[in-house]
């Protein structure tokens, strides 16, 4: 079988040969607003396998609601050594643990310039492994993303980022809302546009936080 990690990567050069084959269906009984953003279909592809923005256009033509990018840390890392990924195969799932490996803010920032086609696409922001204040980092992804983003996403779930999950604590996680909040408003006044933020925890209390505001 061929390795899960490989494979991903085959889809994506797959994806920009611009071959799909795909012939895409708008129909307005599809669309669904939330959160002021208004979108084509309610099936979206989440952060993950267009981590670094290589197909935007490709991913929407096949039909996509919305494609979330990421997750993306301001610096390039390499995430953890493979093997990182696992097919389960009696339970059709895999596990994932890549270690946010991604290109950076800069090299993400100038693929997502140059798409083109329309439609919703959302940027899943992190913090580099070696950060010491995790909340500078997701400061530096709203400032950096704010003008080619339709929402953000804050990734605080990875275990394998060291501290990360401890912004899930109350008081850790009402410094880092009002750090991106205040970080989004500053950006806001030069512009006309406003966005939404997505908190993605893993647990909070016993249950899943997926707030916008």
């Amino acid at each position: 079988m061929l390795d899960p990690e490989r494979a991903h990567r085959l889809a994506i050069a797959g994806l920009k040969t611009g071959l799909s084959g795909y012939q895409e269906i708008l129909d307005e009984r599809l669309c669904v607003t939330v959160a002021g953003l208004k979108f084509k279909n309610f099936v979206g592809l989440a952060a993950g396998f267009d981590k670094n923005a290589e197909v935007i256009d490709a991913v929407l033509g096949l039909g996509f609601g919305f494609s979330e990018i990421g997750t993306v840390t301001p610096k390039p890392q390499m995430g953890n050594p493979k093997p990182r990924i696992f097919r389960l195969v009696e339970d059709e799932a895999i596990i994932n643990r890549m270690g946010f490996n991604n290109d950076g803010h800069q090299a993400v920032y100038k693929r997502i310039c140059v798409h083109k086609k329309g439609g919703i696409v959302g940027i899943n922001i992190g913090a580099n492994k070696d950060t010491v204040n995790k909340i500078d980092d997701y400061i530096a992804g709203i400032t950096f993303f704010y003008d080619v983003a339709d929402y953000f996403t804050i990734n605080i779930s990875s275990p394998n980022t060291p501290g990360l999950r401890d912004l899930q604590a109350r008081s850790n996680l009402n410094l880092l809302m009002k750090a991106v909040s205040q970080a989004r408003n500053e950006k806001r006044k030069n512009m006309v546009s406003s966005f939404r933020f997505f908190k993605n925890c893993a647990r909070f209390n016993g249950a899943r936080i997926r707030r916008y505001s």
